[in-house]
């Protein structure tokens, strides 16, 4: 149950902390005072679009937050939900949500104090809380809302059909697949042969591909070492003009400078040492180029082989293992395609197996859908007597579909005969809002025993009924509410009064702001709101009240 809202800047409200009641709980006060703010907090929880005009004027941020209370069992099976999705788990069975936007535009949601999402918090949210507001009844004109409440009611448990049925649609896109124009799989069969023989053509080894490019990375360097190293030489010695033959012509000329000027005698001896130093660098240059032993045809061959390499890691990449996994791709859809056939059999025959085994189990789901809609339909009908309909009937028609659907292999439709005397229709072809408020109702009656949502909120649902009808549907809530915990929004005395509590929602004027209130009623409070209802706060309408309040009692 619901044992906790606190709400700070929405709407009229500036700071909410409520402790609703197990059962029911009715919400009530003058038309504009605020109460569909309760409504609109819990939506927010429910994982409603956050909307900046719904905050406060002049705050910051608005914030929502529930704490709901769980049974030991529930709770067991939530927190392995949740932390299979990092959320932590429940303490004490207290489950606490909360959600925040910001005039900015931030909008964060938590479930237990963790950052969850908004589709996380929707989930979790549709399985606590049933909302039904003056334009929910709408919903029960879904076929798809009609099955899942019939369903329900069954206690129908469809997984074993759905991943039948999934299963079955999978072989059969796949079959489809398979089965496409010959052209297309002529034009695919060569395109895989090729990549398919390019690829094997290379052999391909990842380590010794790395080991290739790191041996042609080496032979790389020592190619340019020769070119360079030759180079040099040829400057040195080798070229006409070289640097060592200018040398020689060089010392010729200091050694005749010499014999002119004694001077200068050790010019020719110092030369010869820098001569010396010149050929020893060409004799160590020449040694290591030597010893660089290299074969063109070689070389050529590993740069063949690198540019292969780099070829096929750009078309089928972007590593060598890449590659190798995509010639397993390749091949695998090779021999799908050419053993087309054989592929089409097994699938044909997986498919007629699935077929089968998916047909049994909505079979099996049928039969429980025919078995409880007769007594669904009455029960609705007995609700429904309760709520003025007194010779009205409800019946609900199951129809085998043409193919089987993800839900089964029927449809269902509810039909409403609202007079005697006249046919039952379709829920949908209902015009007066009344009428399929007062059918929402009564099916919520009839499916209180089987319904696993442990709060019901209901807002106006009592519109356009009243006198002995608004009796009827305030009993009906307080039948509800034995079985669930249950808030209704009513402008109805006769259902406020049916409550096992009763709170106001008012508006005060504070330092220039308007603030939406609210406030517990018991006693001659409620008293006083139910005459309010009524129509005034005169004796007869305080007497209409204390009785309404009696009966309740």
């Amino acid at each position: 149950m619901l044992t906790s809202l606190r709400i700070r800047n929405l709407a009229l409200v500036e700071h909410l902390e409520w402790h609703p009641a197990a059962g029911y709980t009715a919400i009530t006060g003058e038309t504009g005072a605020g109460k569909s703010i309760i409504l609109g907090a819990l939506k927010l929880l429910l994982g409603d679009r956050a909307d900046k005009t719904l905050m406060r004027s002049g705050a910051d941020t608005c914030t929502v937050e529930a704490v709901f209370s769980l049974r030991n069992g529930d709770t067991a099976a939530l927190n392995r939900d949740l932390e299979e999705q990092g959320i932590d788990a429940c303490e004490d069975g207290q489950l606490l949500l909360k959600r925040s936007f910001t005039a900015a535009g931030t909008n964060r949601q938590f479930i237990n104090g963790s950052a969850a999402t908004l589709a996380t918090l929707k989930r979790l949210g549709d399985d606590l809380v049933d909302l039904h507001g003056p334009h929910d009844h709408q919903s029960l004109f879904s076929t798809a809302r009609q099955l899942s409440i019939l369903d329900r009611f069954a206690a129908v448990d469809p997984s074993k059909y759905e991943a039948l049925f999934h299963k079955a649609s999978d072989l059969r896109g796949e079959r489809d697949e398979l089965a496409t124009s010959e052209r297309a799989v002529a034009q695919e069969i060569d395109l895989l042969q090729f990549q398919k023989r390019e690829i094997d053509d290379a052999a391909l080894d990842a380590a010794e591909a790395a080991a290739d490019e790191q041996r042609y990375t080496a032979f790389a360097n020592s190619k340019r070492i020769l070119e360079t190293g030759a180079a040099i030489l040829d400057a040195l010695a080798e070229a006409e003009g070289s640097i060592l033959a200018r040398h020689t012509d060089l010392h010729r000329h200091l050694r005749d400078l010499e014999r002119l000027d004694s001077s200068i005698v050790d010019l020719s001896s110092r030369h010869s040492t820098l001569v010396e130093e010149l050929e020893d660098i060409a004799q160590t240059l020449q040694k290591r180029l030597d010893s660089l032993d290299l074969d063109p045809e070689q070389i050529q061959a590993l740069e063949d082989r690198v540019n292969l390499l780099q070829t096929l890691r750009r078309k089928y990449g972007p590593t060598i293992e890449d590659v190798i996994a995509f010639g397993q791709t390749v091949t695998a859809r090779l021999e799908k395609i050419t053993g087309r056939d054989a592929e089409l059999a097994r699938l044909d025959a997986e498919l007629a197996a699935t077929t089968s085994e998916m047909l049994e189990a909505g079979a099996i789901i049928s039969a429980v859908r025919k078995k409880a809609a007769g007594p669904l339909g009455k029960k609705v009908t007995s609700q429904l007597r309760d709520l003025g309909f007194k010779q009205s009937s409800f019946e609900i028609v199951i129809t085998p579909s043409a193919e089987p659907r993800s839900t089964g292999l029927e449809t269902v439709e509810f039909l409403f005969a609202p007079n005697p005397g006249e046919p039952a229709k379709p829920l949908r072809t209902i015009a007066s809002s009344g009428e399929i408020s007062r059918v929402m109702l009564a099916v919520k009656s009839a499916l209180a025993g089987q319904d696993a949502v442990p709060l019901l909120v209901f807002d106006e649902v009592d519109a356009n009924v009243g006198g002995e009808i608004a009796h009827a549907v305030g009993e009906k809530m307080r039948s509800l509410g034995e079985k669930h915990q249950v808030l209704t929004i009513t402008h109805l005395p006769q259902v406020a009064a049916r409550a096992a509590s009763h709170f106001v929602v008012s508006k005060h004027v504070e330092s220039g702001r308007t603030l939406s209130r609210l406030t517990e009623v018991t006693q001659s409070e409620r008293i006083a709101e139910i005459a309010r209802m009524l129509g005034g706060q005169s004796d007869s309408a305080r007497q209409h009240a204390e009785a309404l309040l009696e009966g309740r009692r």
